[in-house]
């Protein structure tokens, strides 16, 4: 037992728990807590921001791109409010971020004062971006909702958890017991069922493996692989998957080059993924195929189509006891190769898609001078809409997008987070000039803590996508989608950051190579005219046979 405020047991808690960078920002109800944080400043790392969105969405990069924990930590309620549109980015992709907010004074919530920073059912709001949502009234119990927190983050599904204080709990002294670290143990699947499902997938002559986010959460990508290869089964990825798999593999696939599979497929592996595209948007899976689900959230399991086995379980685990289940089994280890089945479709899907232009050249100047170990973040912007399936993309953690919550604005700031949190690689944030504008103050923080991030800004003057439904669907009449921007590279020097300039493809690789040579941040303004649509036609080839 020791002696602490509030303020000190709750950062000497999430000491314990070997988080060590918090992306916050300060007032007067979160005053002990900044204290105590001065306190350990040796040990755990403030990064300041210019705007509270920024902390959640910093918070989810570098959670998204290391695997730990990212921590924010905001005032309430204006400050909370903003932070949410990240929390609800992070919740959209199952991102462990931990929400530590302030609240009024604690014999105060509820009332109705009026009091600074006041709003009416602020732990009950979190309820819709959190899976957790606590609030401490004496320091005493802030270590235990701590743990509980961590604890929470680190089981099943991950998803953001919030954890408010308020201000006179956070200054209170008290006898507080700190606690050890949680312990998390995984979940293992039904043995009867993976039995049951490694039979299947035996069996099958074209099995096809499904896979997203939950890959990386589990970190499955050794025992995916292995599974893969012994089954020859190609392997789809997610928008937020990519990377399980390199695509350099020879069962490596995109969205776009597993939809053309799909009708082929005797047998479907779904594990870590909503399956949401294939039974939602694809027009369904084909008639009679046996489909195997395994998430290791069971609210999860067959909530798009009822699958014919549905397993809980960590797919780190659930993917090794399929394939233990299958040793010896007839066939499994030893099957013909189906590379060039594989290199068959993405060879088409290649062609449809370089005809997509200038996002196809814009992507392939990207990947030509991004390390294969550095980290692409994509925005709500054309040249990222076109990454997402197209930029080949060879590890876990590599390729960082927005989930199906599509925040505008949510790009330049995660790609912030995702730096911070892996200061030895190189990350390139890739935005429109729309989405940029919604946290340019953040060229601030990165100047102030000097973290070197590429930002590309992509600059056509308008809300390119809006625009486009407009003109296309309205006869061209178009409303509040132009847009007024300032000098991109300007600004960024201004706030004593290099700016650079880039008007095609070809200029930009260079411009980018040079960027990427430099040590400190940088942001590329790209001048672009309008894109076309990349969806429409992928749609077109996806009615098209390939073999």
């Amino acid at each position: 037992m020791a002696t602490l405020t509030g303020g000190q047991a709750l950062v000497q808690s999430l000491k314990r728990e070997g988080i060590d960078t918090i992306f916050g920002l300060p007032g007067v109800q979160l005053d002990w807590a900044f204290d105590a944080l001065y306190e350990e400043r040796d040990n755990v790392r403030v990064i300041h921001t210019r705007h509270e969105q920024a902390t959640s969405y910093m918070a989810d990069g570098y959670a998204r791109a290391t695997g730990k924990i990212g921590t924010n930590l905001v005032v309430p309620g204006p400050g909370l409010l903003n932070a949410m549109a990240g929390l609800s980015t992070a919740y959209a992709c199952c991102s462990p971020v931990l929400c530590l907010t302030g609240q009024i004074q604690s014999d105060k919530i509820g009332v109705g004062t009026g009091l600074l920073h006041e709003i009416p059912h602020q732990l009950e709001m979190m309820a819709a971006v959190t899976k957790w949502a606590r609030r401490a009234m004496h320091p005493s119990e802030i270590p235990g909702l701590v743990r509980e927190a961590i604890t929470e983050l680190r089981s099943g599904r991950p998803r953001p958890v919030s954890l408010e204080i308020p201000p006179d709990i956070l200054q209170m002294q008290a006898e507080v017991e700190l606690l050890d670290p949680a312990q998390v143990e995984r979940q293992s699947g039904d043995p009867e069922l993976l039995k049951r499902a490694a039979e299947l997938l035996a069996k099958a002559e074209r099995p096809l493996i499904f896979v997203g986010s939950g890959i990386f959460t589990s970190e499955a990508w050794d025992e995916l692989r292995a599974l893969a290869e012994a089954l020859q089964a190609p392997v789809v990825m997610s928008a937020n998957g990519r990377g399980a798999l390199s695509d350099r593999h020879p069962l490596a696939l995109s969205g776009n080059e597993g939809r053309l599979m799909l009708p082929r497929a005797d047998a479907i592996l779904a594990v870590g993924t909503r399956f949401a595209e294939p039974l939602t948007r694809w027009g369904g899976l084909p008639e009679g195929v046996p489909t195997i689900q395994i998430d290791v959230d069971p609210e999860e399991v067959g909530r798009n189509g009822k699958p014919t086995i549905g397993i809980v379980s960590d797919a780190k685990l659930g993917l090794a006891d399929l394939l233990a289940n299958m040793d010896g089994a007839k066939g499994v280890g030893n099957r013909s190769s189906r590379a060039d089945e594989v290199a068959a479709v993405k060879e088409f899907v290649e062609d449809q898609l370089f005809e997509i232009q200038p996002q196809a050249a814009y992507t392939a100047a990207l990947r030509a001078e991004i390390p294969e170990d550095g980290i692409l973040v994509g925005e709500m912007t054309q040249v990222s809409y076109f990454a997402r399936n197209a930029y080949p993309t060879y590890g876990p953690r590599t390729q960082i997008n927005p989930g199906y919550q599509g925040t505008l604005g949510c790009g330049f700031p995660i790609a912030l987070g995702a730096q911070v949190g892996m200061p030895d690689r190189k990350v390139v944030s890739i935005n429109g000039d729309g989405g940029f504008m919604f946290n340019v103050q953040e060229l601030s923080t990165m100047k102030r803590h000097n973290i070197p991030l590429v930002a590309v800004v992509f600059s056509d003057g308008a809300f390119g996508n809006v625009k486009r439904i407009q003109q296309n669907q309205f006869g061209r009449r178009t409303i509040a989608s132009d847009l007024l921007n300032p000098d991109f590279a300007k600004t960024a020097e201004l706030f004593g950051i290099p700016g650079m300039r880039a008007k095609s493809p070809d200029e930009f690789q260079g411009v980018l190579r040079e960027a990427l040579a430099t040590d400190g941040p940088v942001l590329i303004d790209v001048t672009v005219g309008e894109m076309p649509e990349p969806g429409l036609r992928m749609e077109a080839a996806a009615g098209k046979q390939w073999w």
